[in-house]
């Protein structure tokens, strides 16, 4: 006599949902992209005030983008995304812009490092919120378009 039911059988039936679903999970792994100017700490630690553009250049590369109002600026952007599941849309984990403000004679006046913490431009080395002007509206709008320049 062969039982349908038996707890043989659901005991089976048990363990082999169980693998199914620890073969699936198994298989759920966080992907991180980095996209644009990934900054090495090092690099930037050459970059002083006073430093030339050439100088600027020739240890960061060159940026991304540059103003093209008021005094020369570059700005090096990046953006890091995480997704869990591969048909899921990435989600913007970090966005950074560094930027490296020149003066009149093209020597570094001051170095920022632009992201976004509790939904304000805040510069991270200098530990402030940007307050008003052209810059720190390029730089919003620039937040807000990173979705654009580095499309999923």
């Amino acid at each position: 006599m062969v039982k349908v039911f038996g707890a043989n059988t659901r005991k089976g039936a048990f363990a082999a949902v169980l693998l199914a679903s620890a073969a699936a999970l198994g298989g759920c792994q966080t992907e991180t992209l980095n996209k644009g100017y990934i900054v090495d700490e090092q690099a930037l630690a050459q970059i002083k005030v006073g430093s030339s553009a050439e100088q600027v250049i020739l240890v960061l590369g060159t940026p991304s983008t540059t103003s093209t109002v008021g005094s020369k600026t570059y700005y090096y952007i990046s953006q890091r995304t995480e997704k869990r599941f591969a048909f899921q849309q990435p989600t913007i984990v970090d966005q950074r812009v560094l930027a490296i403000y020149l003066d009149k004679a093209n020597k570094v006046e001051r170095i920022a490092n632009y992201g976004l913490q509790d939904g304000v431009v805040f510069d991270f080395i200098s530990r402030k919120t940007e307050t008003g002007g052209a810059d720190q509206a390029f730089l919003k709008s620039l937040f807000r378009s990173l979705g654009n320049i580095f499309p999923s």
